[in-house]
């Protein structure tokens, strides 16, 4: 029997130019990540603190879920790409005004509505991945896709590591406190000039994405068409009456907790096991990133052969000893095991979102919508590990990334043992 092809013929250039959108959000969410150790150190704040970085860029893709959910079922997913990228080019132009102004609160703004955007562009593309091929296929045409993050991602972590990380002057907190006004300011006016480059540099680039996007066209044939009118009521009733999507919404939540405790609190991991400054800690950040990558790929190709679901299973459980592991040895073997964390949280979101939205059918563009917003794991449960580093030391607080893997675990052998004949 000939195997269905993994994305219809006349939709390839539109994929392709969705495969640089799903890079380009990988530059931003991981230029992110280091900033709460950057944040902490500019501006001199606890641990609790600086996470409120993470609070606002997820906490955004909360807030826009829904909005973008409406966009797609009105109008179509390519006008919620725009619309997503519109509004993160807008979020990243305004990291200049934010380093002019010295002030925190002004860089949390640019990234919740960087971030805002970037919830919108993610809630309409992965549908419209979905959509662009047979549904038998699927999971592995998202995985597949969701490849191309790690690719950002990695380019992400290395402008940080590149443009921001050298950057920051080496002086200690009670050294910040004890310089003059003019001191402080002038170090902290270099510092945040570092931060804002490469978001500028970016906003650039998603505004060329942008334009070749919309003169791109599509065939409607392969769009998915929707009625104007618009029922919630029964939409959020099928939503939440469906107990394989709701505990998916429940499993993308703690996924996305864990990913962002991973690797927000990596530097400070590394830092702390082998007594070295930011700049080489990055350096284990980037190996994260780059394993993360491989292993995608990698982890797609296995779809072929295994079931996508027992691969979660076998990663999650993996991850969880790992993340239990390296608490107990924080060495150079825990911060190996901490790399290695990357490799299983790889096909940890397309998965949970590609069998979370199986058997949807009218009701995706709210249940892609739902799966988003479930990212608000990453705004809420980092400041709980940075109040237990505050209070415990680093190496405790992955008890915190090791009990959400395991929450993904009891989704993935739910998924396995629920009968499911629908398809998307």
């Amino acid at each position: 029997m000939k195997k269905p092809p993994l994305i219809f013929p006349k939709m390839r250039l539109p994929f392709i130019l969705l495969l640089v959108c799903f890079a380009a959000w990988g530059v931003a969410a991981n230029m992110t990540d280091p900033l709460v150790k950057v944040f902490s150190q500019i501006f001199t704040m606890s641990s609790f603190q600086s996470a409120l970085v993470q609070f606002s860029y997820y906490g955004a893709y909360f807030c826009l879920a829904i909005p973008a959910a409406f966009i797609n079922k009105r109008y179509s997913y390519k006008t919620g790409v725009l619309t997503g990228l519109g509004l993160a080019i807008i979020g990243a132009f305004l990291f200049y005004p934010a380093s002019q102004s010295l002030t925190y609160g002004y860089f949390l703004t640019a990234l919740f509505i960087l971030a805002g955007g970037l919830s919108i562009l993610e809630t309409s593309a992965s549908p419209y991945v979905i959509s662009m091929g047979p549904s038998e296929n699927a999971t592995k045409r998202l995985n597949f896709a969701q490849s191309f993050n790690p690719i950002g991602t990695n380019i992400g972590v290395f402008l940080a590591a590149s443009l921001i990380l050298p950057n920051l002057n080496p002086a200690t907190a009670q050294e910040r406190i004890d310089m003059s006004v003019t001191q402080l300011t002038t170090i902290q006016t270099a510092e945040l000039n570092a931060v804002m480059t490469p978001y500028v540099g970016m906003a650039l680039l998603l505004l060329l994405i942008w334009l070749a996007i919309a003169i791109t066209k599509a065939p409607s044939i392969h769009l998915t068409k929707i009625h104007p009118k618009i029922n919630l009521s029964t939409t959020f009733t099928n939503l939440f009456k469906n107990v394989h999507y709701k505990y998916g919404v429940i499993a993308q939540f703690f996924n996305m907790a864990a990913q962002t405790c991973v690797w927000t609190f990596t530097i400070r991991y590394v830092m702390n096991a082998l007594s070295t400054d930011t700049d080489n800690a990055g350096t284990y950040l980037q190996y994260s990133m780059i394993t993360f990558l491989l292993s995608r790929f990698a982890m797609t190709w296995l779809m072929g052969f295994i079931k996508p679901t027992i691969l979660l299973v076998l990663s999650t459980i993996v991850a969880a000893s790992l993340s239990i592991y390296m608490m107990y040895n924080p060495t150079i073997y825990g911060v190996w095991a901490l790399v290695a964390i990357s490799a299983c949280m790889s096909l940890m979101f397309p998965t949970i979102y590609g069998i979370a939205l199986q058997g949807l059918k009218k009701d995706t563009q709210f249940g892609a919508a739902g799966l988003v917003m479930a990212m608000l794991g990453g705004a809420l449960i980092p400041m709980v590990q940075g109040l237990l580093i505050d209070q415990y030391g680093v190496a405790f607080s992955y008890i915190i990334p090791a009990i959400c893997f395991i929450a993904v675990t009891c989704y993935a052998l739910f998924d396995l043992n629920t009968i499911r004949t629908d398809q998307i």
